[in-house]
């Protein structure tokens, strides 16, 4: 049976060159036909990111969710770190039952601002594993930082379900140690929270390569966090080789991810460019391989982008 992953795209973001301004002179076309895209490019969540919202974030957030839900039928996650802005989007929304709040992290002042928030509104939230120290540096801080927060939603009777654990992703060019210690501490989220689910922000893991390399790297650790179980990733859903592979249409990558996380290997002179880029990047994010930009660089131009259809 194919494995799969829920899809959330990221395009919606008001650092985005087209949609920032979009949204900040209140143009809804180029918004709603980014909206519109995503949903049929098979989407499950739309991910509205507004960053700060520092400046009239409340009237921005409520106007951006009624824009997208007079297009778009699915769930919204709204994501800003203004909780004004978070409460007026959620109020504005046709079903804010539905929608994500992104995000609680285990720091006092996000507890106590925002489960509150979730309870008033029958939402779901992403729980982000970082405190007051800053980002966990093992598995056991990411496990103290989620059980902090299932305890207080438990408090609030809000249900483990509704909660989604984001273990931070970090860019293997910055920290391989932190991408072996996610893949560690996601099949335990489990053990730390009994019923929720997990997610994160995929693309984080590429930051600071070179454009043209992003989305091998983002494709292989995605397959990888499959392979561990992840319900939920962040993703470009205008790679539609990344949307097959979540939608697991692309069971060739999904039998080489399974013998390599398994502990095996395979001749890699005998795949093509398309699975020698899986190959390559796994090996790179399992700490195998230390990553360099020419450890992929070379299979760009060989590749066939339409491959996998």
């Amino acid at each position: 049976m194919a494995v799969t992953c829920l899809t959330i795209p990221e395009s919606i973001n008001i650092m985005s060159k087209t949609i920032g301004p979009a949204i900040k002179e209140r143009d809804p076309k180029p918004i709603q036909k980014m909206a519109i895209e995503q949903q049929e490019a098979g989407g499950d969540i739309q991910d509205l990111n507004l960053g700060p919202a520092r400046k009239g974030g409340d009237e921005m957030m409520a106007w951006l969710v009624k824009t997208i839900e007079e297009v778009s039928d699915l769930p919204l996650a709204l994501d800003s770190t203004n909780s004004v802005a978070i409460e007026a989007g959620l109020k504005a929304s046709k079903t804010p039952e539905r929608c994500i709040l992104n995000s609680i992290s285990a720091q006092p002042a996000s507890l106590d601002d925002r489960m509150p928030l979730v309870k008033k509104y029958g939402c779901s939230f992403v729980a982000l594993t970082l405190s007051d120290e800053g980002i966990p540096r093992d598995v056991n801080e990411r496990g103290m930082c989620a059980a902090e927060i299932y305890g207080k939603a438990l408090e609030y009777d809000i249900p483990a379900e509704r909660m989604f654990i984001d273990p931070i992703v970090l860019p293997i060019c910055v920290d391989p140690g932190q991408v072996a210690s996610f893949q560690e501490f996601l099949p335990l989220i489990p053990d730390f929270a009994p019923g929720a689910k997990s997610t994160c922000g995929l693309s984080n893991i590429s930051n600071g390569t070179p454009t043209e390399l992003r989305p091998y790297l983002n494709r292989g650790y995605q397959t990888m966090l499959m392979y561990l179980g992840i319900y939920s990733s962040i993703v470009d859903a205008y790679d539609s080789e990344m949307m097959a592979l979540c939608q697991g249409k692309i069971p060739a990558v999904e039998e080489l991810t399974k013998t390599l996380m398994d502990g095996g290997d395979v001749d890699a002179s005998s795949l093509g460019a398309e699975l020698q880029a899986y190959y390559r990047s796994i090996k790179c994010l399992t700490g195998d391989v230390l990553y360099s930009h020419s450890w992929i660089e070379d299979l760009v131009e060989k590749y066939d982008h339409n491959w996998y259809k």
